[in-house]
Formats: structure tokens, C-alpha cells, sequence
């Protein structure tokens, strides 16, 4: 039998999966994306932990006010551990100050879509097994079925602006919808650092335009995502910087040769994505935006 082929991981990508591992360990939930801040932090108010996944709740909320009445089946791709799919497929309110919102009970047939082994086993448990997963890139999944819409939430960024668009026309019913929310360029010449994985908008916009897809609705929800790389650079800065300065004091006491050995390194290969993961907020405000979009498939 052969070896399945290596999939090559651009070094943006690689360092966009460490910053979601890191994530990870930071908030605890199911739930991976950046979130929606209803209300935006006062200059110096505190960023909790505890606001994040009040904010991680809002963003699932604010997706499906997006989907059109008459959507009946989602596939989820790019689903990580399941947060949306579960909220999505439960259509049951995640807090009581959504108890009265009728949107937020409506529920579909979700279907969820990862090329992560790791993130399927979240997955299950986090839906119970109650959602079916497929552990497969976009790219190679076959069209057995259509679905009423295609949800990419964070996802866009992994793959091609062509394949996205060529693959939802696939995948997608007569009519049908794709929703995406995710970081874009806005400057098509910003291309290297820690975003530059993330679709060019002008160029997304062209590719489903091409496909056969109609803008129907966007919003602009940048200022409301933006407080959430500030909680992640502020928690780097106060217990991962200074736990790393820690260990190289510790080092350059007991064992001197190393500690030079290992600062060579971290000048050599790890500074510069550090310094520049600092300047995450500047850099996202510069060069990115976030949206929502919602793009409709003209009959087939």
C-alpha cells in the first residue's frame, strides 16, 4: 500500500494552528473562533476569560442570524471541535439572556468537515457523536449530496480562493447559500506574516462571483472581534513571556553553555514571529478586516 502524500503547510498556516493550540489551552471551549464582543471593553477595562466565551456565544448567534428561512442542511467546514455544528444542530439558547430570541432556537441538519485528527476526536465528544464528521481536506471531499448551505467560519483561510468557490457551486443546492465569516486582506501586496494565509477580499470576491454566486448580505464585524487578539497578546505578554524570561534565568544560572545555545536559537528562529505576534492588533487594524458574508448560487 502506499504512503498517502505529505500535505505541504505553509509556514502562515503552521503558525495560525499553533496560535489555535494555544488558544485552545487559554479559553477551554468548544468553540475556536475569535468571537463577537456585543458590547466593546471600556479603554483598560479588563479582558477576562469569562467574556471571551460570553463573546465566543454571540459570534454562534450572530452566524445564524444570518441564515435565510427555508435552510434546512449545513455542512460545516473547517468545524474544528464542533462548537457551531453542536449550537447549530441543538438550536438550543447557550444563555439566559437569549432565552426570549426565537432565532436562536432554530435548528438544522449539520454535517461537519476537518482534515484534523485531532479536532475529529473534539469533535464527537463535544457533539456527542450526533453530528456525522468527515476527516478530509475541502478540497477532496466528494459531491455524494448537496446541502442548502456551506458555513466557512474561520476556515476560508485554508484554502484556495478558486477551490472554495469551485467546490461550493459543487456541493451547494440550486439556489443555495454559502455563509463565511473569517479575517481578509485588504491589501493584496501584504503578503507574509502571521495573516497572510487569510483570503484577499477583492480576489474571494471575484472567485465566487466566477463560481456563480451573488453577494446577498455582509457586515463588517472587525471592532467587535478585534478585543479578542488583545486578551490573547495580553495573556502571551504577562504569563508566557515572563514564564520563558523565567526559565532562561534559571538556565543561565545552572546550566550556562545551554542557555547561550538556546538564546542563539530563539534570535535565530523565534524572535521575529514573536515580535511580530506582539503586533498582532496593528498589523490585523493595517492590513485585514473581518467579515460576515452571505453569497447566494443562482439556479443551476
Amino acid at each position: 500500500m502506499q504512503n498517502p502524500k505529505s500535505i505541504k503547510v505553509p509556514k502562515a498556516t503552521r503558525y495560525q494552528n499553533a496560535a489555535i493550540d494555544y488558544y485552545m489551552g487559554l479559553t477551554n471551549s468548544s468553540f475556536l473562533h475569535y468571537g463577537y464582543w456585543e458590547e466593546l471593553p471600556a479603554p483598560g477595562e479588563e479582558l477576562t476569560i469569562s467574556s471571551l466565551r460570553l463573546a465566543q456565544e454571540a459570534y454562534s448567534i450572530k452566524l445564524m442570524g444570518f441564515i435565510p428561512e427555508g435552510v434546512t442542511t449545513v455542512l460545516d467546514v473547517g468545524c474544528g471541535i464542533g462548537g457551531n455544528a453542536k449550537y447549530l444542530s441543538e438550536g438550543l439558547p447557550l444563555g439566559d439572556r437569549h432565552q426570549e430570541d426565537g432565532s436562536a432556537k432554530r435548528h438544522f441538519l449539520v454535517e461537519g468537515l476537518a482534515p484534523d485528527s485531532l479536532q475529529e476526536t473534539r469533535f464527537i465528544e463535544n457533539t456527542q457523536g450526533k453530528v456525522p464528521f468527515y476527516l478530509s481536506r475541502f478540497e477532496d471531499f466528494p459531491p455524494t449530496k448537496s446541502y442548502d448551505l456551506i458555513l466557512f467560519s474561520e476556515s476560508s483561510q485554508y484554502i484556495s480562493a478558486d477551490d472554495l468557490a469551485q467546490g461550493a457551486s459543487r456541493l451547494v443546492t440550486s439556489g443555495g447559500y454559502v455563509l463565511l465569516a473569517d479575517m481578509m486582506r485588504l491589501d493584496g501586496e501584504y503578503k507574509e506574516g502571521i495573516f497572510s494565509n487569510c483570503q484577499v477580499k477583492a480576489e474571494l470576491k471575484t472567485a465566487l462571483e466566477k463560481a456563480g454566486f451573488q453577494l446577498i448580505k455582509s457586515e463588517d464585524i472587525s471592532q467587535s472581534v478585534a478585543p479578542t487578539i488583545d486578551l490573547c497578546i495580553n495573556n502571551f505578554q504577562t504569563f508566557g513571556l515572563t514564564t520563558g524570561k523565567y526559565v532562561a534565568d534559571v538556565l543561565q544560572i545552572a546550566v550556562p553553555p545551554l542557555h547561550t545555545l538556546l538564546n542563539w536559537a530563539f534570535k535565530r528562529w523565534l524572535e521575529k514571529p514573536i515580535v511580530e505576534g506582539l503586533a498582532a492588533r496593528k498589523i490585523f487594524e493595517n492590513h485585514l478586516c473581518y467579515e460576515i458574508q452571505l453569497w447566494q448560487l443562482a439556479n443551476k
